[in-house]
C-alpha cells in the first residue's frame, strides 16, 4: 500500500461565509499523479487554496504528509510542495536567474546568502529546461511559456516531494509548449502530483482523476472508468473532442 501523502475528509470550504466546496473526501498516495478537473467555478481553486494553507477549512479534516493543515503555514507548505501557477512567475522586476535562485532560500534574502555553488546549480536547472540564454533577462520581456519554464527550473532546484500544477501549460505559446511539456515530465518524475487541467488529454493517464461540479466531488477514477459512467467527465471529454474539430466557417460572397 502506498504511503498516504494527502487526506481530505468531509471538507467544507469557502469565503466570507459562502460555502464553495461541500463534503469532499479523497486521499492521495506517494508518487501518484492526480488530475483535478471541472467547469469554471466548480471549486478547484478553492481546494488548492485550502491545501496550501491559505484558506482555512470551514469543516472537515485535511492532512498533508500526516499533519493537519491547520498546523502548517504557507511557508511550511512551500517546504513540502512546489506550486506552479498559470502563466509562470509574475515577479516582473526580477531576472530569470533571480527567480530560480529564490527557490534555494524561500522567504529569505537569497542575494545575501547565495554562493557560487548555488549559481551553478541554478544555471544547471535553467539549462535543463532550455532557458539558459534568458538568465539575465527581466521577466516582463518574456512570453508566458518562457516564464513558466523558468518557474519549472526553480521547482527542479527546490526538489519538493509534492508538486501542484495549476494549469501549468495554459499560457504556453506553440513555440514553448513542446519544451514546457518535456520539462514538466522530468519535474514530475517520482513526485506526488496534483494537476489542475482544462485540456483533459493532459491528465487522461493520471492514476486518479477527481471531477468537481458545483462544489462537490462528482466523480473519481481513471480515464476509462469515468468515460464508461457517461457522467460529468464523459460530457467534458466529449466537449473537448468536439472543440478540437471545430473550425470557423467564413462565408464567401
Amino acid at each position: 500500500m502506498l504511503e498516504e501523502i494527502i487526506r481530505v475528509e468531509k471538507l467544507y470550504a469557502g469565503y466570507h461565509g459562502k460555502v464553495i466546496l461541500e463534503d469532499v473526501s479523497f486521499s492521495v498516495g506517494a508518487g501518484e499523479i492526480i488530475g483535478l478537473i471541472g467547469p469554471n467555478g466548480a471549486g478547484k481553486s478553492t481546494l488548492l487554496k485550502t491545501l496550501r494553507g491559505i484558506l482555512p477549512p470551514l469543516a472537515g479534516q485535511v492532512t498533508l504528509m500526516g499533519l493537519p493543515i491547520q498546523l502548517l503555514s504557507p511557508r511550511d507548505f512551500a517546504q513540502r510542495a512546489a506550486y506552479l501557477r498559470q502563466g509562470g512567475e509574475i515577479a516582473f522586476d526580477y531576472t530569470a536567474l533571480d527567480v530560480v535562485l529564490a527557490g534555494r532560500y524561500p522567504y529569505l534574502s537569497w542575494w545575501q546568502q547565495e554562493t557560487e555553488s548555488d549559481r551553478a546549480i541554478a544555471a544547471a536547472c535553467m539549462a535543463y529546461t532550455g532557458v539558459s540564454e534568458l538568465a539575465d533577462k527581466p521577466l516582463h520581456a518574456m512570453s508566458g511559456g518562457q516564464r513558466q519554464r523558468i518557474t519549472i527550473a526553480r521547482a527542479i532546484l527546490q526538489n519538493r516531494p509534492i508538486l501542484v500544477l495549476d494549469e501549468a501549460t495554459a499560457f504556453a505559446d506553440p513555440e514553448n509548449e513542446a519544451a514546457l511539456v518535456r520539462a514538466l515530465s522530468a519535474l514530475m518524475h517520482g513526485k506526488t502530483v496534483l494537476m489542475v487541467a482544462h485540456r483533459l488529454a493532459t491528465i487522461q493517464n493520471a492514476d486518479q482523476i477527481l471531477v468537481f461540479d458545483q462544489g462537490r466531488l462528482a466523480e473519481q477514477g481513471r480515464h476509462d472508468e469515468l468515460l464508461q459512467r457517461h457522467g460529468v467527465y464523459a460530457r467534458l471529454w466529449q466537449s473537448g473532442q468536439d472543440a478540437g474539430q471545430w473550425s470557423l466557417q467564413i462565408p464567401v460572397d
